[in-house]
Order: C-alpha cells, then sequence, then structure tokens
C-alpha cells in the first residue's frame, strides 16, 4: 500500500485492480472548501467506496486537506519540482509534499505540458522525483483537438508514455491518466469506442515499455467526466479509474462518480 486511500486490492478493477478515482481541483480552492473534504471523509465513513479514492487540492490547503480527510482518502498534489531542494524559487518538491502528509503527486498534466512548456524529459523526471520522496505519480498523457483530427492519437499517446514513463516502473509505482486535451473542460468526450482504444493501446505500450509488470499499472481516464456519464466511461474495458476536474470540486458531484464504480 502506498499510502491510505491509494493502495492496490483485488475487488474489482479491469485487470483485477482496485479502481482509483482522484480528483484535481487545479487552481481553485479557499480554506472554505476544505468542508468538500471533510463531507467526503464522513460519506465515506458511513458507506466505504470499494475503490482508492484521491482528492489533489492546491498546495497552500494540502496539509490542511490531510486532517479532513481523516485516513478515509488519500490527498496528492498536482505537480512538483524534479529537486529535492535548492534555489527553485515558488517551486515545491516531492519532498515537502510527502512532508505535509500527501501520497501522491499529478505529472505532466496538459495544462503543465502546454502552459509551462514542460517536455516528456522534464515529466520523466518528476517521475523519479516522486519515487524518491515516496509518493505515488499520475502520468498524464494525451492529444490535441488537431492531433485528434488527424488520426494522430495513437501515435502522440505512444511517444508520450514512453518519454514520460522511466522504465523502472512497475505495479504499485506509477498510475495514468489519459486526457484528451480536447475534452478536458469542454464538455466533450470520446466515444466510448475511442476511449476503449486508446487505453487498450496504453496497455500494450506499457507491456513494451515495462513488461508484465503493465498489467498492474492503472489507466484512469479524464476530460469532462461528470455524474451522468460516469458509470458507462468507467465499465469500459482498461478503464481502472478516472481523473476528475472540475466535478471533483464539490463533495455532491464528486460522490456519485465514486459510487459510480464501486
Amino acid at each position: 500500500m502506498i499510502g491510505r486511500g491509494i493502495g492496490y486490492g483485488k475487488p474489482k478493477g479491469t485487470l483485477g485492480m482496485r479502481p482509483l478515482i482522484a480528483g484535481n481541483w487545479k487552481m481553485n480552492g479557499l480554506s472554505a472548501s476544505l468542508a468538500e473534504v471533510a463531507e467526503l471523509a464522513r460519506a465515506l465513513e458511513t458507506q466505504p467506496a470499494n475503490v482508492d479514492v484521491l482528492v489533489c487540492p492546491p498546495f497552500t490547503l494540502l496539509t490542511a486537506a490531510v486532517a479532513a480527510a481523516r485516513n478515509r482518502m488519500g490527498i496528492g498534489a498536482q505537480t512538483c519540482h524534479a529537486s529535492p531542494s535548492g534555489a527553485h524559487t515558488g517551486d515545491v518538491s516531492a519532498e515537502m509534499i510527502k512532508d505535509a502528509g500527501g501520497v501522491a503527486v499529478i505529472v505532466g498534466h496538459s495544462e503543465r505540458r502546454q502552459g509551462y512548456g514542460e517536455t516528456d524529459a522534464d515529466v520523466a523526471a518528476k517521475v523519479r522525483a516522486a519515487w524518491r520522496a515516496g509518493l505515488h505519480p499520475i502520468i498524464c498523457v494525451g492529444e490535441t483537438e488537431a492531433e485528434h483530427d488527424a488520426g494522430h492519437t495513437l501515435d502522440v499517446v505512444k511517444t508520450q508514455l514512453g518519454g514520460s514513463l522511466p522504465a523502472s516502473a512497475g505495479p504499485m509505482s506509477a498510475t495514468v491518466a489519459y486526457e484528451p486535451i480536447w475534452a478536458i473542460g469542454s464538455g466533450r468526450t470520446p466515444s466510448h469506442e475511442e476511449i476503449a482504444g486508446v487505453h487498450h493501446h496504453i496497455r500494450k505500450s506499457l507491456e513494451t515499455l515495462v513488461g508484465p509488470a503493465a498489467a498492474g499499472v492503472r489507466i484512469l481516464y479524464g476530460g469532462s467526466v461528470k455524474p451522468a456519464n460516469a458509470a458507462a466511461i468507467l465499465a469500459i474495458r482498461d478503464v481502472d479509474g478516472a481523473l476528475v476536474g472540475g466535478a471533483s470540486l464539490k463533495a455532491a458531484e464528486f460522490l456519485p462518480i465514486i459510487e459510480a464504480r464501486s
């Protein structure tokens, strides 16, 4: 078990893995938002979900969110610096996240790749930093709308994965999240057939990269996941959970997504 809320059991995952439902709050949330974490914790205490649950608030709320979660879910961060310390004004290291009580970190999100120019090599360095600090990395991959429309999705995802995932990855050490960039926050999602195809392609690519260990790497889907579409998306083969954006900000919206996979 990597941390409370992000363990690996064998109840219902596509390949025998325990599913993971993760929430990315992005640059949202003030102290009052901790009430949503507390409400989520109370609900999970009353009716435990048959999934692992993770919430990634902004750095400013990390320590307080760990307390509000009361060990009912994992709390993670949205990025980290590759170095453990140093002259990096404004950055936060994986060790700092661990010290604050975090158990996981999202790396390579498209908003970091596009807005901050992060490369696959940068993402791989952050994955190694997460491992160094004892955090579980969630590695994001996904194509732009232009790449999707041109039929390059599988090539883009394979290239990003190969460059972002160090060769030593294996079960219990990393999660992959497929997030088509054109679907994030747009209300649009790929067809179920497209999602299944991309996730299968990721699984096959993982087999090439890490061998049999690929069977133990969870693959999440992200991109406009909502209570209304969660059950259908989470039922697709090779979808081992979800990385949820806006719908994770409110417990009343996030809980139905968790329950959809439970």
